[in-house]
């Protein structure tokens, strides 16, 4: 085996059915994505059973796609690496078992990875190695974390959503508004066009010396502004207007509005662990870090700190299989590999708040 195996990624864990070819932990031979997007716009979310038999349909295709891409074949392979965790659990059985025939028909390594700490990798992906240690953001449409992070396999949770994920937040507040499906995108461009200031939302702290984040009540917020508060004695899921009276400049306020008190949040959890903890990079990955102004937020705040940011390019902010082979590339090189045993589960193991990755 080479100093940079050949790793086979393959990503699963909600509705993108997804394959990547890395050589080593950054070098990107391939990444195919199939979304699902039109299997779910009627529903403005992801319906697990679909998802589940979506990847049962695309799996072997992408597969192939991405060996294809990259000028391999199944035998150049060096080790297989999936995401095993967390996700829909339908959606991770797909994944698994495809890597563990493969791992298992090759006679190569098998190489569990967790979903989360891979998207803390993806800013490392085609891009120069970094200094650890590295404060870490996770956001997305299933996941809110804050992580310290002492290397790629040396991960420590600090704080999670206690309540919706911001990406879960954003797609609900679209929904509110009738801005479309998938709703993250869609209340982006609409907040362009709005004024964040004209109306005040809350900003979820919590305890004084949480690192947790909350995002429920802010949708609450957007809710009553959109569409009226209920009326005394009235089933609270009745309110006394609907959001299609708005036009759309009040859409975009509302938008921009809920947008900047969402960054905020993120911006002050992430000031208040930096006064904790001394590090010399921020790592940020997660569906929600498109996003261009939690982007030029970040950037700010890294600046500010002088502090190395690593952002993911936009292909890898989205839910890939690059960042799972270049993780398992990790793994290889320190020897971790899995047994055939390895299960999907729908959460992140944490053992004495470390994420077992």
């Amino acid at each position: 085996m080479t100093d940079d195996p050949l790793i086979l990624g393959i990503e699963t864990s909600c509705d993108e059915t997804a394959a990547a070819i890395t050589r080593g932990p950054t070098r990107v031979l391939s990444n195919v994505i199939a979304t699902q997007h039109e299997l779910h716009r009627r529903y403005a979310g992801v319906v697990p059973e679909i998802a589940s038999r979506a990847h049962l349909q695309r799996i072997v295709p992408v597969i192939r796609e991405a060996l294809g891409d990259a000028g391999l074949g199944f035998r150049d392979l060096d080790g297989v690496a999936v995401c095993h965790r967390p996700g829909l659990i339908g959606s991770l059985l797909v994944g698994t078992s495809a890597a563990k025939a493969l791992a298992w028909s090759l006679s190569t390594p098998l190489l569990g990875v967790d979903h989360i700490a891979a998207h803390l990798h993806a800013g490392l992906l085609e891009a120069d190695p970094v200094v650890y240690p590295a404060l870490g953001l996770v956001v997305s449409g299933g996941h809110t974390s804050l992580l310290l992070a002492q290397g790629p396999l040396q991960i420590q949770l600090l704080g999670k959503t206690i309540d919706d994920a911001v990406g879960e937040a954003f797609d609900k507040a679209a929904t509110i508004l009738g801005l479309g499906y998938p709703g993250g995108p869609a209340l982006e461009r609409a907040a362009r066009s709005g004024d964040g200031e004209a109306h005040r939302f809350p900003v979820a702290m919590l305890e004084a010396d949480s690192l947790d984040f909350s995002f429920s009540g802010l949708k609450t917020a957007l809710l009553y502004a959109a569409c009226g508060r209920p009326r005394s004695g009235d089933d609270r899921r009745r309110y006394t207007r609907p959001a299609t009276h708005l036009t759309e400049q009040q859409r975009n306020d509302l938008a921009a509005a809920f947008q900047r008190a969402a960054i905020a949040a993120i911006q002050r959890k992430l000031s208040r662990a930096l006064e904790r903890h001394s590090v010399k990079t921020i790592l940020a990955g997660g569906g929600v870090t498109a996003n261009q102004a939690l982007r030029s937020t970040l950037n700010d705040l890294a600046e500010a700190r002088d502090l190395d940011l690593r952002l993911p390019k936009m292909e890898y902010c989205v839910d890939n299989a690059a960042m799972i082979a270049g993780l398992g590339a990790c793994k290889l090189a320190a020897g971790e590999f899995d047994h055939w045993s390895l299960s999907a589960a729908t959460a992140s193991e944490v053992v004495s708040g470390r994420v077992v990755v």
